[in-house]
């Protein structure tokens, strides 16, 4: 059981919200930067996101013809990297608790010439529709710090995968190197929410991304929580001194 669970209450940012607001309150804060999605990831990781995405990706362990679920799908970034690896004859299911981010996910792979073999579900992921042993992959990239209870969506996770499958969580994590945290603290909570008023006229919305970082399961917990929802070789790999950190997990 998760921490919500238990209390009623969860974070929302460093605020303590009931466990049943969060997911509303975390879609008005996609909805409405859905249209600046990929500018606040720049604005956040200085653009290094979109190299962060691509060994992501290229390190999966996923082959042609397999069935794939990315979660928290949003713009298509991961999706469109992913069917280069998958072909054509492969199936990539977008999903995502946003109906917004979604639209843009869907409408920037259309834009691209990406129909064929693409799937949009909007969907929460502590309670996926898909049956068991479904996809041979599950990945989630900047997302699961957004979920109200990342227990039950790891167990998700886990479920939905085929005996063998992997997922993979790329996510903004606990920086290792001491003297970085006070700059990285301070392009956190002084630099960005600025950035984020002038370039998209929302500061609160950079401001919850920042300190949803913050409380975000540092490396070693996440690990843990991966183990305690089922998965097997479980393990992470810190990019860029721990700002980030991709989990790895297998269905045995």
């Amino acid at each position: 059981m998760s921490a919500s669970d238990k209390s009623g209450t969860t974070h929302f940012g460093f605020r303590e919200v009931p466990a049943a607001e969060k997911q509303k309150l975390v879609g008005e804060v996609f909805s409405s930067v859905a249209g600046n999605y990929d500018l606040m990831n720049d604005l956040m990781s200085l653009g290094i996101h979109r190299v962060w995405k691509r060994y992501f990706v290229a390190t999966a362990q996923v082959k042609r013809d397999d069935r794939v679920l990315d979660l928290a799908g949003g713009t298509g970034d991961i999706a469109a990297l992913l069917r280069e690896r998958v072909g054509d004859d492969g199936a990539l299911v977008l999903g995502d608790i946003n109906g917004a981010m979604l639209r843009v996910g869907r409408d920037r792979m259309t834009d691209r010439g990406h129909v064929r073999g693409f799937e949009y579900v909007q969907c929460n992921a502590e309670t996926l529709p898909f049956p068991d042993a479904s996809f041979d992959l599950v990945t989630i990239a900047f997302g699961l710090r957004n979920v109200t209870d990342k227990d039950a969506a790891l167990r998700e996770m886990h479920r939905v995968l085929k005996v063998g499958g992997q997922a993979r969580v790329l996510e903004f994590s606990r920086v290792q190197a001491d003297w970085f945290r006070p700059l990285y603290d301070f392009h956190s909570f002084q630099v960005l929410p600025r950035l984020g008023k002038l370039f998209a006229r929302d500061a609160d919305s950079y401001q919850y991304l920042a300190e949803s970082i913050r409380k975000h399961p540092p490396q070693d917990e996440l690990k843990a929580m991966m183990e305690g929802a089922g998965f097997a070789r479980c393990r992470y790999r810190n990019l860029s001194g721990g700002i980030v950190a991709i989990h790895d997990g297998y269905r045995v």
